[in-house]
């Protein structure tokens, strides 16, 4: 189906690890993690907040398992902070993924967001934004693609729960006020999913402009109750919401046979957020690559 010289898979560690919740799996090293990577035949993660921050270090630590650095989330504030800030930040966080070898850097805008908040319901307390905050992220999105454009790399845009882009309409919004050439589009499955869209529908309409892709499944019991309980982001996240490709509620075939026609290069990223006491993090993710294997031979 794919080819193996253009399409690589990696995974997230906020399986093993979660930045947003410290708690969950504090006990896991980053060793582990990379370790249990591999052994599930990945050859790619994005990066945590326990990976070293030296480049040197990093890399060792990678090539002694055969894995590499597909990307890393940065949080934009281009709606709430003056963009020198986030340009600053921005530049740093594209040298250190650009040493690291790394195309694409994963971009989220955090003004206004409420996933970091454990008490808000991600449902009825979403954030949406002001005309005004729109041009802000737009031009202010285009000009980070230019920053990256400087080093041959693209912004991906990661479309999130509890943020202002979150919708199908809100990505349609996204991705006509910018320019093709300057911002692209993260695809994740599961976000889609948990907001109520098909993703199937986002996949067709945006296929040229995605260029980084991340497979999470959603267990539909847990979305029921995430929605009557009026859970946070970060509540659904302990519950179960999330899980890994095969184990839940979407349909993955379809979309990796548009993907597959659209001729797709770059990185499929497992990305389930779990809580590891309860999901065990290498099982998951050996159930994980065997089913994208099932699915797509890779």
């Amino acid at each position: 189906m794919f080819d193996k010289n253009k399409v690589f898979l990696g995974i997230a560690p906020i399986a093993w690890t979660n930045d947003d919740m410290p708690e969950l799996g504090a006990e896991n090293t980053f060793e582990q993690c990379v370790s249990e990577m591999a052994l599930a035949g990945f050859t790619g993660s994005e990066v945590g907040n326990k990976y070293p921050k030296d480049i040197h270090v990093l890399k060792k630590a990678l090539d002694l398992r055969g894995m590499s650095i597909a990307s890393a989330w940065f949080s934009s504030f281009l709606t709430t902070q003056p963009f020198a800030e986030t340009a600053e930040a921005f530049k740093r966080h594209r040298d250190f993924l650009y040493e690291m070898g790394a195309k694409v850097i994963v971009v989220a805008e955090q003004g206004h967001s409420i996933q970091g908040m454990m008490d808000t319901p991600v449902i009825d307390g979403k954030p949406y934004f002001t005309d005004e905050e729109w041009q802000l992220l737009a031009r202010g999105l285009e000009d980070l693609g230019r920053l990256a454009a400087e080093k041959n790399m693209k912004v991906v845009y990661h479309h999130h729960m509890g943020t202002g882009v979150q919708t199908a309409a809100e990505i349609d919004r996204l991705m006509e006020m910018t320019d093709e050439n300057l911002l692209f589009l993260l695809f994740d499955t599961g976000h889609l999913t948990f907001s109520g869209e098909n993703p199937e529908d986002v996949l067709k309409k945006y296929s040229k402009r995605i260029k980084h892709v991340h497979l999470k499944d959603i267990r539909q019991d847990v979305l029921v109750r995430v929605k009557v309980e009026k859970m946070s982001f970060l509540q659904a996240v302990k519950a179960g919401v999330f899980t890994v490709p095969g184990a839940g509620m979407i349909e993955f075939q379809p979309l990796f046979e548009i993907l597959d026609e659209e001729k797709y290069e770059g990185w499929f990223v497992v990305e389930a957020e779990q809580d590891p006491a309860l999901a065990n993090p290498l099982e998951y993710a050996i159930k994980a690559r065997q089913y994208i294997k099932e699915k797509t031979g890779l």
